[in-house]
């Protein structure tokens, strides 16, 4: 038997199989790549070696960049009116996690969302920035590893004294919009006091209120301190010049400022600690609550020491230091 359609039939069904098709499509497409929302401090040049490290150590857990997983990159160039706009549009874009790497970034983040997952690579003082509520049970949405470690600045100034036999005179400069260079800060007058150093704090917020800061120690001091910072560290190579050009001896935290002219540095290796960052990231990603992740701390650490600015400085580095650093730079 034959079965006639009539024209409207006809457009009738050719019309609901046009409908159809859309849906049809869309069940196709793949679905949206988990998203993880990186939040750098300040450059991609200053991050650099970091990131490579997380991207690596995250490939290793399965999470290859464009294929399992998306990352998005915001700089905030070390304006930090900059980290709460980029925090916000990544709660818009509905990332899975955000990824920070120092203590400002995270409070700020922490202020922005309560909602997101949060991993920071590094921070001083978790527990006292009000970032978790203990290092076991950090609570919230916000988890990472520490950086804290009391007895830093206590083997930081020990070393530096070793290379600067006549310390008499120390300053730290800190930006004192970081809590965490604050307290650095506080540990380390404590310290030089009862050595017996004078001290004088130099106090920056901006990349502006560095070149007079450094010009008026002059003079003044015989070295020159700097806790860790996304100020300092986006402006490492202006600050050794002016030291060195001041006749400065310095000490950092990590191995890039040292890389970038400063004379040395003592501290956790930051590579290591971004790699690990990335493990935690992975657990949060397949599901696990940043509140229920431990904070963890450094393992690895680095001395290293540059040689050639030490010359420059007409300082003589003693051969057990020398022995000791893990990495010399001539």
């Amino acid at each position: 038997m034959t079965v006639t359609i009539g024209r409207r039939e006809l457009l009738a069904a050719l019309g609901g199989a046009a409908a159809a098709w859309p849906l049809a499509a869309r069940a196709q497409q793949p679905a949206k790549l988990p998203t993880i929302g990186y939040l750098g401090a300040s450059t991609p040049a200053e991050a650099g070696p970091w990131i490579a490290a997380f991207v690596q150590r995250l490939r290793e857990l399965g999470w290859v960049e464009g294929r399992t997983v998306a990352i998005e990159y915001r700089w905030g160039e070390a304006r930090s009116d900059r980290w709460a706009e980029i925090t916000a549009e990544f709660v818009r874009l509905k990332v899975d996690v955000i990824a920070t790497y120092n203590t400002p970034t995270t409070v700020t983040a922490k202020n922005v969302t309560s909602a997101v997952p949060i991993v920071f690579a590094l921070a001083a003082d978790p527990v006292g920035s009000g970032l978790v509520a203990s290092l076991a049970r950090p609570g919230g949405n916000v988890t990472g590893m520490s950086t804290q470690h009391a007895d830093f600045p206590g083997k930081r100034l020990a070393l530096l004294r070793e290379i600067v036999p006549g310390l008499r005179r120390l300053a730290v400069m800190a930006n004192v919009g970081n809590s965490a260079s604050v307290r650095e800060m506080g540990e380390v007058q404590q310290i030089a006091q009862t050595l017996g150093l004078d001290f004088v704090a130099s106090e920056i917020q901006r990349a502006e209120d560095i070149t007079p800061a450094l010009e008026a120690l002059k003079g003044r001091v015989d070295a020159l301190y700097l806790p860790p910072d996304a100020l300092t560290d986006a402006n490492r190579v202006p600050i050794n010049g002016a030291a060195l050009s001041a006749r400065l001896p310095t000490m950092y935290a990590y191995r890039e400022y040292v890389q970038a002219g400063g004379l040395m540095s003592y501290g956790p290796n930051y590579p290591d600690l971004f790699r690990r960052s990335a493990d935690l990231v992975d657990k949060v990603l397949r599901g696990t609550k940043p509140g229920e992740i431990p904070v963890e701390q450094p393992t690895k650490f680095d001395l290293v020491i540059n040689l050639k600015t030490a010359k420059a400085l007409g300082l003589t580095v003693p051969p057990n230091l020398l022995a000791l650093a893990d990495e010399v730079i001539e």
